[in-house]
């Protein structure tokens, strides 16, 4: 019991502290790749600049991420959240007004981390040079996430662990499928 308090009260002091240090201009940055990443925007846009043109290599690595990102998707968002029914960090905790636009559901766990991460994960091992372009805005993306007060450090963090999950399974699923047909 009290590891379990210990974590929850780190998981209070990092949102918090995410929330009240990071300086505003760092914040309009973290905003603005949000907003690109709304609804995989970004992730589905940069999968078509990979298709355009990175020849074969970018369209298997485009494939691979938009694959990733709609497992994670549906994980975070159609089944985490309706599980977990977390309630958002308490507004108080922020003292900007970032923390007014936040959605209504449940704030574990952090689809937009979730789907960036699946897609960094994925894009990687095909084309580390578009999965190490593509891991900037995902930290980013990452870090506003609890800076804003959309979400608590550890809805991020399972968010993560979502999107290294659903990236690898969807790079090893032809391979798993070819074992179990032959």
């Amino acid at each position: 019991m009290r590891l379990l308090m210990g974590l929850y009260e780190a998981d209070r002091v990092v949102t918090q502290q995410a929330g009240s240090r990071i300086p505003a201009r760092a914040g309009q940055v973290l905003s603005v790749v949000e907003e690109a990443a709304e609804s995989a925007k970004l992730w589905c846009g940069a999968a078509a600049v990979m298709a355009a043109f990175g020849g074969w290599r970018g369209r298997k690595a485009a494939a691979a991420g938009v694959a990733a990102l709609a497992v994670a998707q549906l994980v975070s968002n159609g089944l985490g959240k309706q599980l977990a029914e977390r309630p958002r960090p308490p507004k108080e905790w922020f003292p900007h007004d970032e923390v007014d636009d936040r959605p209504d559901s449940s704030s574990f766990p952090s689809g937009h981390t979730a789907a960036a991460v699946a897609f960094t994960a994925a894009v990687a091992p095909t084309w580390p040079a578009a999965g190490i372009a593509c891991a900037v805005p995902t930290v980013l993306v990452a870090v506003e996430r609890v800076q804003s007060g959309a979400h608590y450090a550890s809805d991020v963090a399972a968010g993560a662990g979502i999107g290294l999950i659903s990236g690898w399974l969807t790079r090893q699923t032809p391979y798993l499928l070819l074992r179990h047909w032959l």
